[in-house]
């Protein structure tokens, strides 16, 4: 189902999951791309699109002024002043619409008031963390992946990589101190809501490191519950372009067990035991999806 709520385009998922069914007041998912693939929401819900999560999961654009950002956080494009002001205004942006966008999805999908479960990817990861910073909604747990944690550290490691020193403005050094989320480690903590970060080993954009250290400052600053998993990927979660849905990619297919897992243990019940459960999805060497039968008894 796709539409568009208050200004944000999306795309949404019913509830699918046929062994569980929504406990407590938690009846939606919300989840945003990033500026790396997948790039849209379309392409996020076929990346990631937790079918065992008894919830509606709304997938939520980035708002950007001309459509799909062109570039990725790893391309040079990003130490133009320009590529980290488009970013800012993309993740601030999305937590300005967030009340707004809500507030709609609820009367499009005839959903009541109660909190909501937040994820994202990259840029969109990083926009449910600020989201939960700036207790712009109710939100009861969040899960994100590869979230861009501070962008003077992303930009440096670039700088490294490139040769290439950055062109910011004055500006666009003070948005991305703005965007600096482990200096908000103390606002995301206050709010008490189960984190999980999901990192990847051989990712240059978001590196492990970046996790454990905001892992390890929401823990000092009294956050309740916060996990991380680290797995064994790069920064993207779809080839490229990844504007478009495709068949989920390896990496992909992990961290939406992953997320599907974090939110079935928060938000929902199972009705049927684990022997009859419907057939799971599984990667076999050659990297393709297939259909598997769970094994009984």
């Amino acid at each position: 189902m796709r539409g568009i709520a208050a200004g944000t385009a999306y795309v949404a998922v019913p509830p699918t999951a046929v062994d569980a069914r929504a406990s407590g007041a938690t009846r939606l998912v919300l989840a945003w791309p990033g500026f790396d693939p997948p790039r849209s929401a379309a392409a996020l819900a076929m990346a990631a699109p937790m079918t065992g999560v008894p919830t509606w999961r709304v997938y939520l654009e980035l708002p950007t002024a001309d459509g799909l950002p062109p570039d990725g956080l790893g391309s040079g494009t990003f130490l133009e002043s320009g590529a980290m002001e488009y970013y800012g205004a993309a993740v601030e942006g999305a937590v300005e619409r967030l009340p707004a966008a809500l507030a709609a999805l609820r009367g499009d999908l005839g959903l009541p008031d109660g909190p909501v479960a937040l994820t994202g990817f990259s840029a969109g990861a990083a926009a449910a963390l600020l989201a939960l910073a700036q207790d712009a909604v109710p939100v009861s747990t969040a899960a994100v992946v590869a979230p861009v944690v501070a962008p003077h550290r992303a930009a440096r490691a670039l700088e490294a990589r490139s040769g290439r020193e950055r062109a910011w403005s004055e500006g666009a050094g003070a948005l991305a101190d703005r965007l600096d989320l482990g200096a908000r480690a103390h606002d995301i903590a206050a709010r008490g809501v189960p984190l999980l970060l999901i990192g990847g080993a051989r990712d240059r954009v978001v590196p492990p490191g970046e996790i454990t250290e905001l892992r390890e400052a929401l823990a000092r600053a009294g956050a309740p519950a916060v996990e991380a998993a680290t797995f064994r990927m790069g920064h993207a979660l779809a080839a490229e372009p990844g504007t478009e849905p495709r068949p989920p990619i390896t990496e992909a297919v992990r961290v939406d067990g992953v997320l599907t897992d974090w939110f079935r243990e928060r938000v929902a019940e199972v009705t049927r035991p684990a022997t009859a459960a419907p057939p799971a999805r599984a990667v076999p060497a050659d990297g393709a999806l297939r259909e598997v039968a769970p094994q009984r008894g």
